[in-house]
């Protein structure tokens, strides 16, 4: 196994040489395992080990005397040692949660507070590949979810480091032989071999099915898990490059907007993520009644061509639809204006997200200006040229004026309504220079160029 491990672990670049590695110990097989392998092998990359052990209170004496067995193992060993007690039931019946639930959470949030007092690299965790293989089976049977199928990530951020996993390229059945091999005689938890439990109903019952048609299930279960990690990963940075382009949040991230026909312009897979990033935006914690049936109404009402409407998502989300575009606020506060900030494709047609688009070409020959159309030297101004709504402080100046005038003044001569000017389009250059209030002022006259070579803009609104 050693071999197998250490192989596994270069291979990934799982630890740096002289860091700081906190190890999670149970006293059972898996973790002391773990333990044993990095005392063993800490020369190698340099390491300090600290070895976190946890009392969920939930088996009495029993729970305690693991404690003792692992603080006695790392006191035989030199390891640094950590031990604690937590109120799992008391935590459980304020939250009113599982109990696998809140033994998890609180055990997490106090590696997560160890990490950070002993400004730690990383936590190793003792997940081998079967437990890999149940996690992805448990995705396939319970959930619609592309992650939940990945399984658990090899390594991921958290705290001041990352979480890492160097035994899920060996069985319980390895371990099991190291442990034996190296005298190890770890505590065993009698509530594993209950089948109550979900997880244990997949390890006692599905799993060795399995295994006897595949022994090598963990690899792979473990190559189908890395792969769909990737991807997941490479998906994840495409979406939210997406949201960030397409959606428009308020200040307080109460209130989401986009323009449909720009969701709809990206890809579904990058559609169908984004409305799960949006809801994690929205809620702090996603609520357990979010499930399927909502990202159906969600695309429902996304490619519905008729009117308006609202639908109710848990914990008072609302999800409306106005004509072409898309809100989703909560209700003890009202949506915020729909304020954007985007760069104009040069050529190209930059829909915004109240329903309107701007065209935008380089051309020798340019048509004749009006209210929806601009015109200027492209040798004039600083590239690239943004969309946006106005900020305070915004001044315009145009030809054959002295200084400059609020945009705030201009709206007031032209009679603007007050609901209109916080999303009314602003034309601007790289230097923010104003250069169109659309339809209404131009801030830089038509001027030849040497070249001839002129930017023509044209804008039209949601309804033409």
């Amino acid at each position: 196994m050693d071999n197998t491990v250490r192989a596994f672990m270069k291979r990934h670049q799982l630890v740096k040489e002289h860091a700081t590695v906190l190890i999670a110990v149970s006293g059972g097989p898996d973790s002391m395992a773990l333990l044993h392998f990095f005392w063993k092998h800490r020369e190698e990359w340099r390491l300090r080990l600290i070895a976190v052990s946890v009392d969920h209170q939930l088996r009495g004496e029993e729970s305690l005397e693991d404690l003792d067995y692992v603080r006695q193992f790392c006191r035989k060993r030199n390891i640094e040692f950590i031990g604690t007690s937590l109120d799992v039931p008391a935590y459980k019946q304020e939250k009113q949660i599982g109990t696998q639930i809140a033994a998890r959470e609180l055990r997490y949030q106090f590696l997560a507070e160890q990490m950070t007092t002993y400004d730690a690299d990383y936590l190793a965790l003792g997940h081998h590949g079967d437990d890999q293989a149940e996690t992805v089976l448990m995705g396939l049977v319970h959930s619609a979810s592309v992650k939940s199928l990945a399984g658990m990530p090899l390594e991921r951020d958290f705290a001041t480091g990352k979480i890492i996993r160097p035994f899920l390229c060996v069985t319980k059945e390895t371990i099991e032989h190291y442990c034996r091999k190296h005298a190890i005689t770890p505590r065993r938890d009698p509530s594993n071999d209950e089948s109550t439990y979900t997880r244990n109903d997949y390890r006692n019952n599905v799993l060795p099915l399995l295994k006897s048609r595949n022994p090598n299930l963990h690899r792979t279960i473990q190559h189908l898990s890395r792969s769909l990690q990737e991807d997941e990963a490479f998906l994840e940075r495409e979406v939210e490059k997406m949201v960030k382009q397409a959606v428009t949040f308020d200040k307080q991230k109460t209130a989401v907007h986009f323009n449909i026909g720009t969701f709809n312009s990206y890809p579904h897979s990058l559609q169908r993520r984004a409305f799960h990033l949006i809801l994690n935006y929205l809620y702090s914690d996603i609520p357990k009644k979010i499930s399927y049936v909502h990202e159906v109404q969600f695309f429902t009402i996304l490619n519905d061509r008729h009117g308006n409407v609202r639908i109710d998502f848990p914990h008072r989300l609302k999800l409306e639809r106005s004509y072409q575009n898309i809100s989703l606020y909560f209700m003890n506060g009202k949506p915020e204006p729909l304020s954007y900030h985007m760069l104009i494709a040069l050529p190209g047609e930059t829909v915004l997200p109240n329903g309107g688009a701007i065209a935008a070409d380089v051309t020798s020959n340019p048509g004749i200006p009006d209210d929806m159309v601009y015109v200027c030297d492209k040798e004039t101004v600083a590239l690239p040229l943004h969309i946006r709504t106005r900020k305070p402080g915004d001044r315009l100046r145009w030809r054959g004026m002295n200084g400059s005038k609020k945009v705030k003044d201009i709206f007031i001569d032209a009679k603007i309504p007050l609901n209109e000017r916080d999303t009314w389009p602003v034309v601007t250059d790289n230097n923010d220079d104003i250069l169109w209030l659309i339809g209404l002022k131009k801030g830089m006259p038509r001027k030849q160029a040497e070249n001839g070579s002129y930017i023509q803009l044209s804008f039209r609104n949601s309804d033409a």
